[in-house]
């Protein structure tokens, strides 16, 4: 279960493999010039937001994400490893697809943990960011959101969180209720 604690969520800037639907993965992509950019927006809409902690992948374009944000917050950052993007093996890389329905649905892909693992990881790093001092801030990946939080969270129908759109979280009054969820808009 998801801990019942209002917290913020970012998925990383743009990558080049964004822009080709390629699935990342745990391959350490670094954000492109437009990355960067969406990472400074991002800090400048969270720098009026509450936030204590930015917990953050360890992989470059989460962490580079998170960094920038801590610059203009003076959030301290911690890195949490189980909140790295979900292991798709030898499909990293690749354009997303069918085999991607088919990792959710059980198919074993070569060298991939499995769509449940990682659901089960990922819950892992959700809740031991929010056990730090919040508001918390995490800065993860699509599939930590589309897979996992929208997963815990209750949210129903897929939320299309795009590239460094920050959005707040907050927790029901009780674990059988879903979650709210608000886009952080530029004042």
């Amino acid at each position: 279960m998801l801990e019942l604690k209002d917290f913020y969520f970012l998925r990383h800037g743009e990558t080049n493999w964004n822009l080709e639907h390629r699935g990342m993965g745990q391959q350490d992509i670094p954000l492109n010039e437009r990355g960067e950019s969406q990472a400074l927006q991002a800090a400048h809409i969270l720098k009026a937001e509450p936030i204590k902690t930015i917990c953050h992948s360890p992989l470059v374009r989460a962490k580079r994400t998170a960094q920038v944000i801590s610059q203009k917050t003076g959030a301290p950052l911690i890195e949490v490893p189980e909140l790295i993007e979900c292991c798709w093996g030898e499909r990293e890389g690749q354009i997303k697809g069918k085999w991607t329905e088919d990792w959710i649905a059980g198919a074993n892909i070569p060298g991939a943990e499995s769509y449940e693992d990682f659901l089960l990881r990922a819950l892992h790093g959700l809740n031991r960011a929010l056990s730090n001092e919040g508001p918390v801030l995490i800065v993860s990946h699509g599939g930590v959101f589309f897979w996992g939080v929208q997963k815990f969270a209750q949210l129903g129908a897929r939320y299309d969180l795009r590239n460094c759109v920050p959005v707040l979280l907050r927790a029901p009054s009780s674990a059988s209720l879903p979650w709210g969820i608000t886009a952080i808009e530029p004042e």
